[in-house]
């Protein structure tokens, strides 16, 4: 099990093209990018509170291709939680999950205690190989938390990254700081009421 220091590690598995860039950068930063740029491995930082303590959330979005086995090895031994990304618009997507879920469970040993959470993304998509009780089977079967979301759209993406650490039973995170809410919810609630659409 990894040591427990002052940051919470995340890391983000699945084919290439899934989304799982998209999704850490709409969560991180509030954006998205239509085009697709391929990933061999980036991380990124979130302060969040841990233990009632202020703690590093860092998000290791990894490569989607198998060319760099160490590397993955590497980031499954060292990650406290990890978010299996398939594309809903792709079955094999999915299928490319169970050699990476196999590899957590051998590296971490018991994974009752790790929170993984299947995701389903680009939900958005009109030309779906795959329901949303394909995916809800599958995390039944690997005993993981399951959520389907859309980057594009901004659906589910911060609920993600919150289910993922209320899976956390080792110890105490969450997205909020000290029951302070996050700039970007401070930024909304002081906007509520203020704006209207024309």
């Amino acid at each position: 099990m990894p040591e427990q220091s002052n940051d919470y590690r995340v890391v983000v598995f699945g084919a290439a093209g899934v989304g799982k860039s998209s999704l850490v950068l709409r969560f991180v930063r509030g954006t998205f990018r239509e085009t697709y740029i391929p990933t061999i491995e980036d991380t990124y930082q979130q302060v969040i509170s841990c233990d009632k303590s202020i703690c590093t959330l860092q998000i290791t979005d990894t490569t989607g291709s198998h060319q760099f086995p160490a590397m993955q090895r590497l980031s499954i031994s060292k990650g406290h939680a990890f978010i299996l990304v398939y594309s809903v618009t792709s079955r094999q997507s999915m299928e490319d999950l169970q050699p990476i879920f196999e590899e957590i469970c051998q590296i971490k040993g018991d994974i009752q205690k790790i929170p993984i959470m299947l995701v389903g993304n680009k939900s958005d998509e009109t030309q779906r190989e795959l329901d949303a009780s394909e995916g809800q089977a599958l995390a039944s079967k690997w005993k993981c938390s399951f959520m389907e979301t859309s980057a594009k759209m901004n659906y589910n993406v911060q609920e993600l990254f919150q289910e993922l650490l209320n899976l956390e039973k080792r110890r105490t995170v969450s997205l909020q700081v000290d029951g302070k809410k996050s700039k970007q919810q401070k930024k909304k609630d002081k906007l509520q009421g203020k704006c209207s659409v024309m």
